[in-house]
């Protein structure tokens, strides 16, 4: 048995680990660090800028020049593109090459002429790395030289070479288009997908569409009464009326249709109005195309001015659709793009951005996030290259509309980044998501159906849990859930700083609403919400999609947790016993209580019964006394008060020790492939309805943990609000008479509806900021 117990592998580590990174180059004043690009380590890379020859020398038998140059660094080589008969060609190519894999002391740039056979030597220039200047950005760009070609002997040829070459780090403006060394093995079409780039998400707006009624629709058989409903088509999104319940030939509707459109408007929006005639056959009674270019644009709740809609006819004459015109149809709507509102496309708990549409109603920035994404180790390898497991890596992070991605580090389990990224924060209650993936595109090619980049795993931080100007330098897990159980894929590296611009407008967001006035004023349902939310994620995973280099789908969705609502066994458990854990405070205090009802300790319940007795003597100690206990208790934890970010927390998600049915259940597709047809029906509606339970579940979870938080220190600002209003409540209702506020309170919540606003109260809103464990679930 003791040998069984000394051979089991040892469980793994899943833990947060804090680490001492040597970041900015060691520029550093405790927490804080003093230059620029500081929130990673400072990384040497040898520079060589190839602008442009003159005067190259023929070579052909025709007399002509194929022209490219051939950079050289011990056993890594880049190459320019070659110029077919151009004895002056300008190539303006930058090549990096990383000081940590250099093994030479010499530079050989090296210019030969494209042949059929064999590429002939026109001439190089050699440089010694220990001659090489350094530069430092915000130095001015190092200016280019020209340089007499030698051949290998050192005599001079005919032919000049304009050049620069320097050492910098990777803060060098030259760096994001640099060819680098460990490119070396990628394909020319696949060079665009191993760069960083930064992407912005497509503007979004709702799009809402008030069908009231239409006017003169003469079906083709007169003899019996319409059933009209309106179909409206913007893209991939169809929405439709239900049935008229006037069937004349004026139909009323006042109906409303919800979309999301995206900036640029390419897709008109497309009406029809059909007659249902028989089952699954409908007759087009008339059609309007309305460009959303010249759609009327509002940013509150009032009323815009409703138009009529001319609706055509379209006939099929000889194989030819042609329009035609015999009756004045009309369709009467209100259509408009709702700037008021927030365009969801993230999970309301992991939001990132929770401004309207409308910049006219966007507040001032608070503060800047930096993140610097140093490194990874132990990544797992995610596929087999030249019969070796590798992995080539590359991160993603999302905060707001600005998406970035890292290079791809290739062949690398244990890759480094050192890239560094700034975004601003307009509210400190949202979260950012950063994203480790296999890059399975290096060899080029952008089919649908061909590789998905592998997902390795994700971390997110909830901005207001830092504590501004802090340089925050952990180590995270990076954790993905697979049919088998929670496996980790190894630790990725970062560097966070939140700065603050200005300490009261971050408090005063504390009170404000968490979502833009119009989704209170005129709230959408929930229905309109989820449907509306997956067609955003769409539209914004299409139009990443089509970038250069593109993100793809299953980047996007996997950011952007598409899929976290469905039913799953493992995820209910956990909001199970997150609501248990919530409940145990109060099963302690009942506890407690019968102790002190059974005299287990004596002492203790004298002083109960003196407390209750001063308490029964004197009901004005009573508010007094509840809001100074609340007060030192929070003053009282603040010595547990958490010192790292959160993360990914196995034991919360059930994770480590879910079942192998259940896993299955869970990476089960939609509609299931389990069972036969009936069982599958009954199944799949199993599964939404528990789907609905389980967010209600975590919801109320969510609320609970957030009272949880009001003492816990997680938000440092919102802890600080609270103990500091416990302790001017308890000073206010010590000195004013209990009966005056008792009085008012009754006033107050029996006030007349005049005197009610629809937008929450500063406690709702100061309470619904709070943050909750959800930012660790997997």
């Amino acid at each position: 048995m003791k040998a069984k117990m000394m051979n089991r592998p040892p469980p793994e580590d899943f833990s947060l680990k804090e680490t001492k990174p040597h970041l900015g180059g060691g520029k550093t004043t405790g927490d804080k660090v003093t230059s620029t690009y500081d929130l990673v380590e400072q990384m040497l890379y040898l520079y060589v800028r190839v602008v442009k020859a003159k005067d190259l020398p023929a070579k052909d038998l025709t007399g002509s020049c194929d022209p490219y140059v051939e950079v050289r660094m011990g056993n890594y080589k880049g190459t320019t593109r070659h110029f077919e008969k151009n004895p002056k060609p300008e190539w303006n190519q930058v090549f990096a090459f990383s000081k940590d894999r250099i093994q030479s002391t010499m530079l050989e740039v090296i210019v030969k002429d494209k042949d059929v056979v064999k590429d002939d030597l026109v001439g190089g220039v050699v440089f010694d790395l220990n001659e090489v200047p350094k530069r430092v950005p915000p130095d001015s760009p190092l200016a280019p030289q020209w340089y007499k070609l030698a051949d290998r002997k050192g005599d001079k040829l005919k032919g000049e070479l304009m050049l620069a070459v320097w050492w910098g780090t990777q803060a060098d403006e030259a760096f994001p288009e640099a060819w680098h060394a460990d490119a070396a093995a990628v394909s020319a079409d696949g060079l665009a997908s191993i760069r960083s780039k930064v992407y912005l998400s497509p503007k979004l707006w709702y799009l809402r569409v008030n069908v009231i009624e239409a006017q003169d629709l003469i079906p083709s058989d007169r003899t019996r009464f319409p059933e009209v409903y309106v179909k409206a088509v913007l893209g991939n999104q169809v929405l439709r009326t239900r049935v008229s319940g006037s069937k004349t030939i004026n139909p009323l509707w006042n109906e409303d249709l919800m979309f999301v459109a995206s900036e640029p408007f390419e897709d008109p929006l497309v009406l029809s109005v059909e007659d249902r005639v028989a089952p699954n056959k409908e007759e087009v009674l008339g059609r309007c195309g309305i460009p959303l270019q010249y759609v009327d644009r509002r940013l509150d709740h009032k009323m815009i001015n409703s138009r009529w809609f001319n609706l055509e006819k379209h006939v099929m004459i000889e194989g030819e659709k042609k329009k035609e015109v015999k009756f004045a149809s009309r369709i009467h709507m209100r259509v408009c793009l709702e700037g008021g509102y927030h365009v969801l496309d993230e999970s309301t708990h992991y939001s990132s951005d929770l401004r309207p549409t409308a910049k006219q109603l966007w507040k001032n920035s608070i503060g800047v996030l930096e993140v610097g994404i140093l490194s990874a180790n132990g990544l797992s390898p995610m596929k087999a290259k030249d019969g070796r497991a590798t992995t080539d890596a590359y991160c993603v992070a999302k905060y707001g509309t600005k998406w970035v991605r890292t290079r791809t580090i290739v062949n690398s389990v244990a890759p480094k980044w050192n890239e560094q990224y700034t975004w601003e924060v307009f509210d400190p209650c949202t979260v950012i998501t950063i994203g480790v993936f296999d890059n399975c595109h290096l060899q080029g090619g952008d089919d649908p159906g061909g590789p998905r980049d592998s997902r390795i795993g994700k971390v997110r931080i909830r901005l207001s849990t830092l504590e501004t100007d802090r340089v925050y330098t952990h180590s995270y897990p990076l954790l993905v859930l697979h049919p088998s159980g929670v496996k980790k894929m190894g630790e990725i590296h970062l560097a966070v700083r939140f700065t603050c611009s200005s300490l009261m407008n971050m408090m005063h967001m504390y009170s404000q609403p968490l979502l833009p006035k119009m989704h209170y004023v005129h709230p959408l349902t929930v229905s309109q919400l989820d449907s509306l939310r997956h067609q955003a994620t769409q539209i914004v995973s299409m139009r990443l999609g089509r970038a250069e280099p593109p993100l793809r789908k299953e980047i996007v969705e996997y950011m952007l947790d598409v899929g976290s609502h469905m039913w799953s066994m493992r995820r209910s458990k956990a909001n199970f016993l997150r609501i248990m854990s919530v409940f145990g405070g109060l099963i302690s205090i009942g506890k407690w209580f019968d102790q002190i009802c059974n005299w287990k300790n004596p002492i203790t319940t004298v002083l109960i019964h003196v407390l209750f007795v001063i308490l029964v003597l004197y009901p004005e100690l009573i508010l007094p006394t509840i809001f100074l206990y609340l007060f030192l208790i929070g003053i009282w934890h603040y010595r547990w008060k958490p010192r790292n970010p959160p993360h990914m927390d196995t034991r919360l998600s059930c994770a480590d020790n879910a079942h192998p049915d259940e896993l299955d259940e869970e990476f089960d597709t939609f509609p299931t492939a389990r069972a036969p047809d009936v069982i599958r029906m009954r199944y799949d509606r199993l599964r939404s309805i528990a789907g609905r339970m389980q967010t209600v579940i975590g919801d109320l979870a969510t609320q609970g943990e957030r009272f949880q938080s009001l003492i816990s220190w997680r938000d440092p600002r919102a802890t600080s609000l609270f103990v500091i209003f416990c302790l001017l409540a308890a000073v206010v209702l010590y000195v004013t008479p209990f009966q005056v506020v008792a009085i008012f309170t009754g006033f107050y919540v029996l006030r007349h509806p005049r005197f009610r606003r629809k937008l929450p109260s500063v406690p709702l809103n100061f309470f619904r900021r709070l943050p909750a464990r959800t930012d660790c679930m997997l």
